[in-house]
């Protein structure tokens, strides 16, 4: 068993980039892994196989975390199958306007998407899921909910107005819910993976340096140290490389 081993996780937009990288981390590290995608299943498809392959579980969970419904028939899912959640990674993202504009030349429904894309959608999962969380957590099994950021939730980068706006408000949006859950035992992280060689960065910046840019595969290992360090030390047992 890895430092993962019994956990089951559930990771939004899993189906390239960074997610994909934490769906094969994580089922080597023992997790069974729910893989969410927005309408790539062939890639989803293909992350599951390598999960299964690592030993692991792999559900698809397709589903807009932008959408009520979507996420309500996403955690359904994810609960009924798996049966419950110890891990939840609100990864998938919105940059909003494409190619990145000026505050000032941003439509308001880019900005709605970035915001129910990038806040509202994680915030929604995380109340829908919270339930199972906390049993985890009551459970001694732990329980962690990571939220991916920005330094662009930090810097005001000229062009990124409605992606940073919304990081930003993710980023506080998770230190909130660390205060208010530290006494049920559920673990809030926001971390910044870095700027990394994927599809989104890719459409962000077009023009930029590929090999200056780290590799999803080496955040996906940091992200999962990070997880395994902030469940319970009787968690951490037989620990190995991802």
């Amino acid at each position: 068993m890895g430092r993962l081993g019994g956990k089951v996780a559930l990771i939004t937009g899993a189906q390239q980039g960074i997610g994909r990288g934490m769906a094969i981390a994580f089922a080597r590290d023992g997790a069974d892994v729910g893989i969410n995608y927005l309408d790539d299943r062939t890639a989803a498809e293909g992350v599951a196989e390598e999960v299964r392959k690592a030993g692991a579980r792999a559900l698809l969970v397709a589903g807009d975390v932008a959408r009520v419904k979507q996420v309500e028939e996403m955690v359904s899912r994810v609960t009924e199958t798996l049966g419950g959640l110890d891990v939840l990674v609100n990864n998938a993202s919105s940059l909003g306007p494409v190619p990145l504009a000026l505050l000032a030349d941003t439509e308001c429904e880019e900005l709605e998407l970035a915001l129910a894309t990038n806040l509202a959608g994680p915030f929604r999962l995380t109340r829908a899921l919270l339930g199972a969380l906390s049993a985890s957590a009551r459970q001694g099994r732990g329980a962690v909910i990571l939220n991916l950021t920005s330094d662009a939730a930090i810097n005001p980068y000229p062009l990124w107005g409605a992606y940073g706006a919304s990081k930003a408000a993710l980023l506080h949006l998770s230190r909130i819910w660390d205060a208010e859950l530290a006494g049920e035992g559920v673990r809030v992280l926001a971390l910044d993976p870095g700027d990394m060689d994927t599809e989104l960065h890719a459409i962000a910046l077009p023009d930029s340096d590929r090999t200056s840019l780290k590799r999803p595969e080496t955040a996906a290992r940091e992200l999962a140290d990070a997880i395994a360090e902030a469940l319970p030390s009787s968690d951490l047992r037989g620990i190995r490389a991802v």
